[in-house]
């Protein structure tokens, strides 16, 4: 079912969002903006994971990204395609370290390629020539290392470098868990203390990345934050507070110099105290369990096998109703804004399902709509769509949508993406996606995520 938890995580800055901008695959949401589409939020397993994995299965182990250029000042050249691998090794059975490499390959030949029109066979025009090859801007490199210092403590350490930039980027976390949370997605410094069926987070990050409802990034120089979040309970009741502080001036990842657009308010200095709770409930209209029929072993020429599904998160045909209600407040500390604000948010999820995603064709049409109401004072309601369809076997092609009902109905945000199921993880999938808004896709593995 469409995930009701953004909801509330979408007033707080630990929500994050897949981008090929970065080696670690991910951006910091704007607090406060319409949650974001169920398609939009990063995997919770590292990018050094990821791409490990993919590269099992891609040619030469090179996973393609697309995005258009982040900090360039011509959107127009050709830097959109990179291509990414990782090189990996296991100095001791608790330590994992690989080095990240991404090349622009169309930037780097359309730069060659002109060049080499231009010039004449004189040795220096050569070695200019050549000299294109070793252009920083057309290459960027990552090292990162993950330690399990202990059963439930592990140390992860990300330096990154991009050649379009000048600064480097160093990211280091320390996790500290007592279940299973793999959300290390996270900027610079970041202690995470597992309570008693709480996550509390510690964050710090100089610089961060942010991106905003209308796919433009910002760079914040500093972002330091503290949130304790806790897991929702069986009574349906869940709360979040945090406390975060932004250092200096945020500003446009990309300004073309044409009609700035104001930073968001949330991005302004100063240190932000916010709690919010909510009470979520889910209700089966009607479901078909799965049945010893449905787990009979069939032959094939490559052996027998039992008839699983392909996911386990969908294996029984159904129709769902889910809601979610809740409030916020905040408290700023800062001279620019107003010291307090309470709002309230909702909302109502309704999700069915055709076929039990087993067979190899015509066993899987999903379909979720959900209701939301980001703030009863100042933003529209919107509507989220999910439609899902069985393309052949375990590849599902699939679309998110987002349509503001406020003031004319229109199309805010989609995503395509096509999802291969991974029947060994039991709930695991290779999704290639497409923002056309942002103008940018990526290849992702996701386990236990809807």
């Amino acid at each position: 079912m469409a995930n009701l938890r953004t909801s509330m995580d979408a007033a707080f800055y630990d929500l994050r969002i897949a981008t090929p901008h970065t080696l670690h695959g991910s951006a910091r949401s704007i607090p406060g903006e319409p949650a974001p589409l169920d398609g939009a939020p990063s995997s919770k397993l590292l990018r050094m994971q990821q791409l490990w994995f993919l590269g099992q299965g891609f040619p030469l182990g090179v996973i393609p990204a697309y995005a258009p250029p982040l900090y360039s000042s011509s959107q127009k050249e050709s830097g959109s395609l990179s291509l990414q691998t990782i090189w990996s090794k296991q100095p001791a059975e608790n330590w994992w370290v690989g080095l990240i490499g991404q090349i622009r390959p169309i930037k780097l030949i359309s730069s060659v390629a002109s060049e080499a029109l231009q010039a004449d066979l004189t040795l220096p025009s050569i070695k200019s020539v050549v000299k294109n090859f070793f252009d920083k801007s057309f290459y960027s490199i990552g090292l990162m290392s993950h330690l399990d210092v202990g059963p439930l403590t592990s140390v992860v350490v990300n330096v990154e470098k991009d050649g379009q930039r000048k600064n480097r980027h160093t990211k280091a976390l320390i996790h500290h868990k007592a279940k299973f949370y793999n959300d290390i997605n996270i900027n610079t410094f970041v202690f995470i203390v597992q309570l008693p069926d709480h996550d509390l987070t510690l964050e710090a990050a100089w610089p961060e990345l942010f991106v905003d409802r209308n796919g433009k990034y910002w760079d914040m120089p500093e972002s330091i934050s503290l949130d304790c979040a806790s897991l929702i309970s069986e009574s349906g009741l869940r709360y979040h507070f945090g406390i975060h502080r932004n250092g200096g001036a945020a500003k446009a990842a990309l300004d073309s110099g044409e009609d700035p657009v104001p930073i968001p308010a949330s991005l302004n200095p100063g240190i932000c105290a916010k709690a919010a709770f909510s009470y979520e409930k889910s209700k089966d209209l009607w479901r078909e369990l799965e049945t010893k029929e449905d787990l009979k072993l069939v032959k094939r020429r490559e052996g027998s096998f039992r008839n699983s599904a392909y996911d386990l998160r969908m294996k029984e045909p159904h129709a769902a109703i889910s809601g979610i209600f809740g409030g916020n407040c905040e408290a700023w500390l800062t001279n620019n804004k107003r010291p307090f604000g309470v709002d309230l948010f909702g909302s109502i999820c309704f999700a069915y399902q055709h076929g039990k995603f087993r067979k190899d064709y015509g066993d899987l049409t999903r379909v979720d709509a959900r209701l939301d109401v980001p703030s009863v004072s100042s933003i529209s309601p919107k509507l989220n769509l999910i439609l899902q369809q069985q393309i052949a076997g375990p590849i599902v092609f699939r679309v998110n949508s987002r349509v503001s009902l406020g003031r004319g109905v229109h199309i805010e945000d989609v995503i395509y993406s096509l999802n291969y199921s991974l029947r060994l993880l039991e709930s695991g999938k290779v999704v290639a996606w497409y923002s056309p808004k942002r103008k940018e896709g990526m290849v992702e593995l996701r386990v236990f995520e809807f």
